[in-house]
């Protein structure tokens, strides 16, 4: 098992069979590398950037900007902007989130400050404060000839 499926586990997320998993999957499959991470009792300020994958279990601060997931654990606490493909939230996190395709709060997860996204989902007992905008993707050339 990856390590991303037993991150996504630890998350809560392995059982799941929505497109948006899969997807999140193939593209890391395709990826081929492992996810960067920041583990729990280290402590991070400054900017993360690049193509893939970041977990975070410990405490950050600065801005996060990367091609891939980033995932935020239980326990977690995040003082940054994070623009990624998609972002999950167990832990706490304070700024402002892009995410291509979604953000998602788990249960644990505690978000203040401003998300913008396609699509968004908030667990129960999730704790969200700030501005959330929803926007759709724009149309690709296909859509927008019709």
């Amino acid at each position: 098992m990856g390590a991303l499926a037993r991150t996504l586990r630890y998350l809560g997320l392995g059982g799941g069979d929505t497109d948006s998993l899969a997807a999140d999957l193939a593209a890391h499959r395709e990826a081929r590398s492992e996810p960067a991470g920041l583990g729990a009792g280290l402590i991070f300020k400054g900017e993360v950037a690049g193509e893939g994958d970041f977990h975070i279990a410990g405490r950050f601060e600065g801005d996060i900007n990367v091609t891939g997931r980033v995932l935020v654990g239980e326990g977690a606490d995040v003082d940054a902007n994070i623009n990624a493909r998609a972002i999950v939230v167990g832990g706490t996190v304070r700024g402002n989130l892009s995410a291509a395709t979604r953000v998602e709060i788990l249960p644990t997860g505690v978000l203040t400050g401003t998300l913008k996204t396609g699509s968004f989902s908030a667990a129960d007992g999730a704790a969200v404060k700030g501005e959330i905008w929803i926007e759709r993707p724009a149309a690709g050339p296909a859509e927008e000839s019709r």
